[in-house]
């Protein structure tokens, strides 16, 4: 089995949280990113369970990329991941019924996520295990973490809490936009631009030095 230094080790991590975050600057998964992330639990919830199936589709496509024919690959990507779709729904309405209601049909449809079927064939079908494994979860931080800040801004601007504790107050109006579908979409425009803006400044700053 190949292995991989730390230089590449670091690398992928750093392109799945940062320079290639799924959501921020891939722009992949946005349904959910728009749809359930009007608590932090949500975004919590629903960036759980779809870095446990990029896990686990990226280790069982990387085992089996040597066997796998070209002509049915994405088909038989589809199959492992609904699988792994079907587990961890089983899951969620088995141990946390409460996350499993409110996070609804999004979590069966992880199986149509981009962001999954991308690393597969982008990554997991071409690389060795311990890679692949490392990239599904880099991706899969990337992704949760882009969800708990938007979860969290929507949250606390739309119900004035956060993690269901009040934070400001009874005297707190709540901005109910940010919690409706226009706000989410406001929401993550205004994260994606301040991301977009401290990275270009950073690598101003670095091309100067």
């Amino acid at each position: 089995m190949k292995k991989i230094n730390k230089q590449e080790m670091k690398k992928i991590f750093l392109d799945g949280i940062v320079y290639k975050n799924p959501i921020i600057v891939q722009l992949l998964g946005m349904c959910s990113a728009l749809a359930v992330s009007t608590s932090v639990i949500n975004g919590l919830g629903m960036g759980a369970s779809v870095t446990a199936v990029l896990v686990f589709s990226n280790v069982i496509i990387s085992l089996l990329r040597n066997v796998i024919p070209n002509q049915i690959r994405i088909a038989s990507y589809i199959v492992v991941i609904a699988g792994l779709v079907t587990v961890v729904d089983m899951v969620l309405k088995a141990y946390i019924p409460s996350l499993s209601a409110s996070l609804g049909l999004f979590i069966p449809l992880i199986v149509v996520n981009c962001i999954i079927l991308a690393r597969a064939e982008s990554f997991a079908s071409k690389n060795p295990v311990l890679a692949s494994a490392a990239d599904g979860l880099a991706m899969g931080i990337g992704y949760t973490a882009a969800m708990v800040v938007v979860s969290a801004i929507r949250e606390i601007i739309g119900n004035g809490t956060i993690l269901g504790f009040d934070i400001f107050g009874g005297n707190y109006s709540p901005a109910l936009l940010i919690i409706l579908p226009p706000g989410g979409f406001l929401v993550l425009g205004g994260v994606i631009a301040l991301f977009q803006y401290v990275r270009s400044k950073t690598e101003k700053k670095e091309g100067e030095k």
